[in-house]
């Protein structure tokens, strides 16, 4: 195919999330991050998940199908099924997107996908797109699955393998390890996306990662030449580090009602520093006997607490201990909230935290203190890396049962909370709070590569739109379909 210079034309950029808010979030920021520098953005997300789409500016939204348009999706279990399904309507839906804009004055020049969606390059560059895959785990986590996706290291995890062949990594025990690792039989659909994530990427025109260089340049360091990433985070609202994008106070998405004027009022009236913040994301489901541990150390360390609880998760509370709670001004639970309002609160002391990277990176940026309850996944080797690496928290360890028991819990409290051990703490987050804004900012690390980035996208086009010879798949040949049963058609 031949290309040419540009026309006159802004360059299009569609985004396209894995529709969870994990992924939803780093995504749709970066897409606020391209419009805020002149680039047309499109957030492409399934029909379930654009009604939570909300307040954004500069930023068109439309919708995908994942074959599940209906909201009724198959039961748990069946992951297999839903990528299988995504996969299918999503590269079918994505080509019309495409088409559709084609004779447009914004047609399509590069589609950035969350690269556990490694289809949407495939349908790029169907059409001569440019294609760039977006990781949303840490640059440490992903190049330790990008060597297991090249053969460098064989599964199950073998802790001296990983050090072997990561040589800028810390030394990983059984335990730091991903669990998709250590028990690759445990979650085959999960440990197969992940390492899908890297079966095409030889056709990526860019990688981006959520990290940003100081955090972990010489992790990249060890794995530029198997997985060449540039580092464009972290993908946190702008008004919580370089002020640069307009009212952009929040992500504009959320799957769940925050309670935010709740949470606002019961922390104006706390001492400075004061309060532990409790969250285990959207995701994390903690088991009754981990619940009760938690409920009783909170109550034990006699610490004010604001504790997120989903609502399908509060019968696993002890019995009378909301209705305890709820008497005093000591804690507040609720079953949702904004977080990263609550953690740039002045009465907030210190985030309780499973170490999903999203919250990893919130706390680094808002420059709070962590107690990390990882629970599985690449939730372990974040632990490791806010304890041992960056000097920010401490890992509460769980025991042979796999709990974490109250007496560690609030042992853990005490170290982030009180004593030498939270000075030091406290002055490692506020130094990775100034470095976090500093990459966002103007000629900061991360500002740099995605004005890189930009400037590509101005200077040349897809072959797609300006080539000669374009080439327009034939969907009903080239995308099959998934018919209302689920069942895989052709036509």
């Amino acid at each position: 195919m031949k290309t040419k210079k540009m026309n006159s034309t802004k360059p299009h950029v569609v985004v396209i999330p894995y529709p969870s808010q994990g992924h939803i979030n780093p995504l749709l920021q970066f897409a606020k991050r391209l419009a805020s520098k002149g680039i047309k953005a499109t957030f492409a997300t399934t029909k379930h998940t654009i009604s939570s789409i909300y307040s954004l500016q500069n930023v068109a939204v439309e919708p995908l199908s994942d074959g599940f348009d209906d909201g009724v999706y198959p039961e748990a279990g069946s992951e297999d099924f839903f990528l299988n399904s995504f996969k299918l309507n999503g590269s079918n839906s994505l080509a019309r997107l495409i088409e559709n804009h084609l004779n447009t004055a914004f047609p399509v020049t590069c589609v950035v996908y969350d690269a556990f969606l490694p289809w949407a390059l495939d349908v790029a560059k169907d059409y001569g797109l440019f294609g760039a895959a977006f990781f949303t785990n840490s640059a440490a986590v992903c190049s330790i699955f990008c060597c297991v996706s090249r053969g460098l290291i064989e599964l199950p995890f073998k802790p001296d393998a990983v050090q072997c062949a990561l040589p800028k990594m810390p030394l990983f025990k059984g335990d730091d390890l991903p669990t998709f690792l250590r028990k690759p039989e445990s979650y085959p659909a999960y440990l197969a996306m992940k390492l899908s994530q890297f079966s095409n990427l030889d056709l990526a025109d860019w990688m981006f990662c959520n990290s940003f260089e100081d955090l972990e340049l010489e992790v990249i360091e060890g794995i530029t030449e198997k997985w060449p990433a540039k580092l464009i985070g972290p993908m946190v609202p702008s008004s919580y580090l370089d002020g640069r994008i307009d009212r952009d106070i929040g992500y504009g998405a959320s799957l769940w009602k925050p309670l935010s004027e709740k949470c606002k009022e019961w922390l104006k009236n706390k001492p400075r520093k004061s309060v532990i913040y409790i969250s285990f994301g959207s995701m994390v489901s903690l088991t009754r006997e981990q619940t009760e541990e938690i409920a009783c150390a909170l109550k034990e360390s006699n610490y004010y607490f604001l504790w997120v609880v989903r609502e399908s998760q509060f019968s696993k509370l002890p019995k009378g201990f909301q209705e305890e709670v709820s008497m005093t001004e000591r804690g507040m639970i609720v079953t949702w909230c904004n977080q990263l309002e609550v953690l740039a609160h002045e009465a907030t002391a210190c985030f309780v935290t499973h170490c999903g990277w999203n919250s990893t990176l919130e706390g680094l940026s808002l420059g709070v203190p962590m107690v990390g309850v990882p629970q599985w996944s690449d939730q372990l080797p974040d632990a490791k890396f806010i304890e041992e690496v960056w000097g920010v928290g401490v890992w509460a360890k769980e025991d042979d049962k796999g709990v974490v028991r109250r007496e560690n819990l609030r042992r853990c409290l005490k170290e982030v909370m009180e004593g030498k051990r939270s000075e030091e703490i406290r002055e490692n987050a506020s130094k990775w709070r100034e470095l976090s804004k500093k990459a966002v900012s103007h000629g900061g690390s991360s500002d740099n590569h995605i004005n890189d980035f930009v400037q590509h996208l101005r200077c040349t086009s897809s072959s797609s739109v300006m080539g000669d010879d374009h080439h327009v798949p034939q969907r009903e040949h080239e995308y099959p379909f998934l018919d209302k049963a689920g069942l895989i058609t052709v036509k």
